[in-house]
């Protein structure tokens, strides 16, 4: 972007205002050249956005007639290379087909250049990605039971129970001797006869 005297005389203008310690207002013929020359800047940038835009469309055209543009093509991309232009794959892919012709040749050793540039520069710009954390079956549950926890006191030891009367004798359990069935006699015992009151002749003698 080249600026005319004009443009050049009110950036100076702007710079000195801004480094001067002085806080004065700037007057509004000095405004008005400011605001001029933003709108001049801005048309600026927009006609070399249309001049690549245009560029690059032309390229791509002489790149799809190829081997016939072979010299439109070669002479082109060196513009455009020289303006910033980061080559694409398909530009590497057509020199690369073209590394017979020693022009071709020289480009694609520019071009590969250009292009590892910029690749270096997008992975130092490019934050890199954060890993991916994958579960694992049994990860959580492994997770909680390491956790330090309240120490759980062992459960006392039951004892056996007793074997019961109707489990057969064996080696661990000898054989009891069987208790003697009670006989109606000792269940119910007799009832005793009432003894006969005493003779009135008895007790009146």
């Amino acid at each position: 972007m080249a600026f005319s005297a004009a443009e050049l005389h009110v950036l100076r203008r702007l710079l000195a205002h801004a480094l001067q310690p002085s806080t004065a207002p700037l007057t509004t013929s000095e405004v008005q050249d400011c605001l001029r020359l933003a709108a001049s800047v801005d048309e600026a940038v927009l006609e070399a956005g249309r001049l690549r835009a245009f560029l690059l469309d032309d390229l791509a055209r002489y790149r799809d007639a190829l081997p016939g543009s072979l010299s439109g093509y070669l002479e082109l991309l060196q513009d455009a290379l020289a303006a910033g232009y980061e080559p694409g794959p398909d530009d590497l892919a057509a020199l690369r087909a073209l590394r017979a012709n020693p022009v071709a040749a020289a480009v694609l050793e520019r071009a590969q250049g250009v292009a590892e540039r910029s690749v270096r520069r997008r992975l130092r710009t490019t934050p890199a990605p954060r890993t991916r954390l994958l579960a694992l079956a049994g990860g959580r549950e492994e997770a909680r039971g390491a956790e330090p926890g309240p120490k759980r006191e062992p459960e006392p030891q039951r004892p056996s129970p007793a074997p019961s009367p109707e489990e057969p004798a064996g080696p661990g359990h000898p054989e009891r001797p069987a208790r003697p069935v009670p006989t109606p006699g000792e269940v119910f015992p007799p009832r005793r006869k009432p003894t006969p009151p005493p003779a009135a002749g008895r007790a009146a003698g």
